[in-house]
């Protein structure tokens, strides 16, 4: 029986040893994942303050936390399911779909960048209930389209491992991402009232610094929103630059692409940025062609509807 015994917990400890080393590659795959979308993360988190800004403070913190369980949703129920369904059985419906998400971003970057130039400033709902509750939903939307492109890049990075195998680090991915842009998004917005709380502790130094605080933040969430709306053109238009290339219409990229090099090579040290800036550049000017468009056919439906 001891004999019997000890055979088992041998292979017990193998099982677990076997779990350990497949956990740890697992972890190592969404990290791996994950760091090739942080690009995207971090445009996701300049995007959403916005939302929140000329809110009062006791509904920021409320709101951020539906945007994220909203990002969550929008994770395991929508994007996860249709991306890894897809990638069994439909694998070239997935930069179509992405573009199309794309196309969508460059529409609301460019609009938001049209009504600030017209002065056609949107005005929210007399109802703060319907105002947070229009807020939430176009924030969702936006968050499905950033999301969306986080778990295709997180995809593409471990595309050759199993079905099961892609669900957990997908699932982890998707965790991981909405914690750290849904945080940082909630340190943003309550960075002002840091600061008032400092300002009121005893100690000039502290005070000081408090005020400051205080007093930086309408500019930081200024920036933000022009970051935010960048973001949008910048993203959307690099699905679109990216998914023509997968698409065979190589001309566009490999025309961007080449700038890109020459920057890089021309530079030096800097190459590294300054081939990045181009390549944004390039992907927010076609993000503001496309938006510009759409925006047209839009308009041009609502005409012929009222007719």
């Amino acid at each position: 029986m001891s004999a019997g015994l000890a055979a088992l917990l041998d292979d017990v400890a193998v099982l677990a040893r076997a779990a350990a080393s497949s956990l740890d590659d697992v972890g190592l795959a969404a990290a791996k994942a994950g760091t090739k979308a942080a690009g995207v993360v971090i445009d996701d988190a300049a995007v959403t303050p916005q939302y929140v800004r000329g809110l009062a403070a006791e509904r920021e913190l409320p709101i951020v936390k539906r945007i994220a369980l909203g990002s969550l949703r929008n994770k395991f129920l929508i994007i996860l399911p249709v991306i890894l369904l897809l990638s069994e059985f439909l694998p070239w419906a997935l930069t179509p779909l992405l573009m199309i998400g794309g196309l969508y971003l460059c529409f609301e970057g460019t609009e938001k960048v049209w009504a600030k130039i017209a002065h056609h400033e949107s005005h929210g709902d007399d109802d703060g209930f319907k105002d947070e509750k229009t807020l939430i939903n176009g924030a969702v939307r936006t968050d499905l389209i950033l999301s969306a492109e986080i778990m295709v890049i997180s995809l593409n990075e471990v595309v050759d491992e199993g079905f099961w195998s892609r669900l957990v680090i997908l699932a982890i991915v998707a965790v991981v991402m909405t914690v750290l842009v849904y945080g940082a998004v909630g340190l943003i917005v309550k960075m002002d009232d840091a600061g008032l709380r400092l300002a009121a502790l005893p100690g000039r130094g502290v005070a000081a610094f408090g005020r400051g605080l205080v007093k930086a933040m309408p500019k930081v969430l200024t920036v933000l929103t022009v970051v935010g709306t960048a973001a949008m053109l910048w993203v959307g238009g690099h699905i679109l630059l990216v998914g023509t290339d997968e698409l065979g219409l190589h001309a566009l990229y490999s025309m961007v692409h080449h700038v890109e090099e020459a920057a890089h090579d021309a530079t030096g040290a800097l190459g590294g940025v300054v081939g990045w800036l181009v390549n944004t550049i390039f992907s927010a000017i076609l993000g503001v062609i496309a938006g510009a468009v759409v925006i047209a056919v839009v308009t041009l439906v609502q005409k012929l509807r009222k007719k």
